[in-house]
């Protein structure tokens, strides 16, 4: 036997390594072509559309369709989850939609496209090197990618070809055909490991498509496929110990995990039937790999509020132990992604907001308790420590985020979240510098609210906390009617600052002890709930209406 003949094998194993690699690459530039073009303004898009169950499932659908990345789909869902922003029902909707949405793409190249592959990668080159900084620029990678993976798939089916008839290779496939339980496994661990079931699922085709594994053995790596993307999302929340972060990716891995327990023993069954629809093997495989998304996203749709119900008791709340200075979702890892990053950097950033809203109701405890709270004075500055600490970690990592892959889609979302960010942190200081040194005065002087001034001073800070809510709804949704009621709060607390000013000044005229020697303590500390308010309409209302050419006359300058 010559060398060459002896090198024979190793050869092929080398060039099927390296179609897997190309054909992992062209989906990797695929994805993130998709999600740099459109990522941003379908985050918008998904926003509004978890208000409504169907709507949030047909979102799940299209997006993913595009984006071809259930784990980012799922982490944008997350992050409004996260802060009750929607209902974990509706996230769960995405979820079943964004499966059925990986499956379309397969379904696509299933089809023998292979020729179209050199006037993809034309039209992509040109595109990428004509709009260099443009959505053009991200659509030619989109299309590279697609082009790359066509003359991946064509050339494992030549590969596999030239292998079928080797006895190691016939063994092997026996093995796997002989036990559905291994092609299962086996299936689950390639797509944990390269993070796409599109890629699997086009590699189980071209397998089926050469009769190299039977459909039932086929059938079997679908389901293990299906498994192993629910994985992903579930080990990457799971460092977290945030109940209302973990539920939606371990209620999407239970519903793949029943599904594929139930679909698992009726393969033999269901083999001969996908064959029935369509005799080609691979079309058969993707076929089925749709129809078992499709079944069981109309089946578990009509029970996603029991199913919720089930999670939350599941993984109920519990005291958050965790320092709330120290960050939770600024994943390292995820900065070569410039959606996945923006995303953690977005959920980091409504954990401010929940320190802030800590902060006004501790502030609000101290006004109202006077001496007693002398220790809420203290947890109240900590609060403000944790708020500087969060902030300065998010824009450590908003800066080590790859820049190079940034569109200008993410750049804005990227400017909105340090706008957002700078917004909290600053109101936080106005609560530490100005008003907790104001109560502390009051308090070591022993003097107190007359009962119409606190009310005064309660009812603005009651509407900080709705502002506050409001600021994070915008924020994620981007929601241009919110953000102009958000924006009419200024001209409000202006009107609240007015009338509590009058009403201060009547009760002077009336000779009130209490107001006369609260006077200057009650006008700084309205106009410092104002300066707050000023604050969190600056966070989120005016980048959006700014954006979307919508800000009315009514922003003046921050007083």
């Amino acid at each position: 036997m010559d060398l060459s003949a002896q090198m024979a094998p190793f050869v092929t194993l080398i060039n099927l390594a390296g179609l897997i690699a190309l054909l992992l690459w062209g989906v990797h530039m695929v994805q993130s072509g998709l999600q740099k073009a459109f990522g941003p303004s379908l985050k918008t898009v998904l926003g509004s559309a978890l208000k409504n169950r169907l709507r949030a499932f047909a979102a799940g659908v299209g997006i993913t369709t595009l984006l071809q990345s259930s784990t980012a789909v799922g982490l944008m869902a997350a992050s409004f989850v996260a802060y009750g922003i929607v209902p974990l029902s509706s996230a769960l909707a995405v979820m079943l939609g964004a499966n059925v949405g990986t499956t379309l793409i397969v379904q696509v190249l299933s089809f023998d496209i292979a020729q179209a592959a050199p006037a993809l990668i034309l039209v992509g080159l040109i595109l990428f090197r004509s709009f260099p900084t443009t959505r053009g620029h991200d659509l030619g990678r989109v299309a590279i990618g697609l082009g790359l993976m066509l003359i991946a798939l064509h050339g494992l089916i030549v590969e596999l070809e030239k292998i079928d008839s080797t006895q190691t290779f016939q063994a092997i496939a026996k093995l796997i055909s002989d036990q559905p339980a291994l092609a299962l496994i086996i299936a689950t661990i390639l797509t944990w490991l390269a993070h796409s079931s599109v890629a699997v699922m086009l590699l189980v085709m071209s397998l089926a498509s050469q009769g190299i594994v039977q459909v039932e053995t086929a059938l079997a790596f679908v389901l293990g496929a299906n498994l192993g993307t629910a994985l992903n999302p579930w080990l990457e929340s799971r460092h977290g110990d945030n109940p209302s972060a973990l539920r939606l990716p371990v209620g999407n891995l239970i519903n793949r995990a029943a599904a594929v327990a139930i679909a698992f023993p009726l393969t033999s069954w269901l083999a001969p039937m996908v064959l029935m629809i369509d005799d080609d093997k691979g079309r058969a495989v993707a076929n089925f790999h749709t129809a078992f998304n499709l079944v069981n996203a109309l089946v578990v749709l009509p029970f996603l509020t029991p199913f919720e119900s089930l999670l939350r008791r599941l993984m109920p709340d519990r005291p958050d132990k965790e320092a709330p200075g120290t960050p939770r979702y600024l994943d390292k890892a995820a900065c070569a992604m410039p959606l996945m990053a923006l995303v953690n950097a977005s959920r980091e950033a409504l954990r401010m907001v929940d320190v802030l809203h800590a902060m006004i109701a501790g502030t609000r405890a101290v006004l109202e308790e006077g001496a007693k709270s002398k220790e809420k004075v203290a947890e109240v500055k900590e609060l403000d420590d944790a708020l500087d600490k969060l902030n300065a970690a998010i824009k450590t990592y908003l800066t080590e985020i790859d820049h190079q892959q940034l569109s200008e889609a993410d750049r804005k979302r990227l400017s909105e979240v340090f706008t957002f960010i700078t917004n909290i942190e600053h109101a936080g200081d106005v609560i530490d510098h100005s008003i907790l040194k104001q109560a502390t005065k009051r308090i070591k002087r022993g003097v107190t609210f007359s009962p119409e001034g606190f009310a005064e001073i309660r009812g603005m800070m009651e509407r900080l906390s709705w502002n506050l809510q409001a600021a994070s709804t915008v924020f994620m949704t981007e929601d241009a009617e919110t953000a102009r009621k958000l924006a009419d709060e200024k001209a409000r607390f202006r009107s609240l600052e007015s009338s509590a000013t009058d009403a201060h000044f009547a009760r002077l005229r009336a000779g009130k002890k209490e107001t006369q020697a609260t006077t200057s303590m009650h006008l700084d500390l309205v106009r410092d709930l104002k300066l707050i308010n000023a604050h969190l309409v600056a966070a989120a209302a005016y980048p959006v209406l700014e954006e979307k050419g919508k800000l009315l006359s009514s922003r003046v300058a921050d007083a």
